[in-house]
């Protein structure tokens, strides 16, 4: 009688703990795509007689201080400048690149410019998805003929609806940073 009770004991051990096994159906499980960490947002615009340095840096990410944002100097009126920019995570060291992730990720990235009503410059971009809609990691931003100061908002979105017409407004997606610079157009 011992050892019944012992063996039906160990029958039903095994009978639960084999119950207690997932029953997966062969699905590989979704992949998390977790948010980016963006600290540093730098956009540098080169004319053939000059360059301009726009930065920000907020290594507190949603802490309690402000975006350290410096601009390196003024646009020329009537220029063209071909822009670059780059996206870090500077909580990490060495600083890891976001930038080549938007850019491995084209279609699911876009990069919006928008100069604030009396800022006298036009943004175009100069690279694109594999679909051909824009990403914006290049641009050529051109200045026109009036002087004035105002802000460049850069706007980094997420999964933005493809294609657009360019604007926030439409975009659609989840914003991973958004930075407005302070820039100046002078003669």
């Amino acid at each position: 009688m011992k050892n019944f009770i012992k063996y039906t004991f160990l029958a039903f051990t095994a009978i639960t703990i084999t119950s207690c096994i997932s029953d997966d159906d062969g699905a590989i499980p979704e992949i998390v795509n977790e948010e980016e960490i963006i600290t540093t947002v730098s956009l540098t615009l080169m004319s053939d007689t000059s360059s301009v340095l726009l930065t920000s840096q907020d290594l507190d990410g949603d802490g309690p201080n402000a975006p350290t944002i410096t601009v390196s100097g003024d646009l020329d009126v009537n220029t063209v400048y071909n822009g670059s920019i780059e996206f870090l995570n500077e909580t990490e060291s060495p600083a890891e690149d976001i930038t080549e992730e938007v850019e491995e990720e084209s279609d699911e990235h876009q990069v919006f410019y928008t100069p604030s009503t009396g800022l006298d410059a036009a943004v175009t971009y100069e690279d694109f998805d594999g679909n051909g809609n824009p990403l914006g990691t290049l641009v050529t931003l051109t200045t026109g003929a009036t002087a004035g100061s105002g802000t460049l908002t850069i706007t980094l979105r997420h999964e933005p609806t493809k294609p657009n017409d360019g604007t926030l407004g439409n975009a659609g997606g989840e914003t991973d940073v958004q930075v407005s610079f302070p820039v100046a157009i002078t003669e």
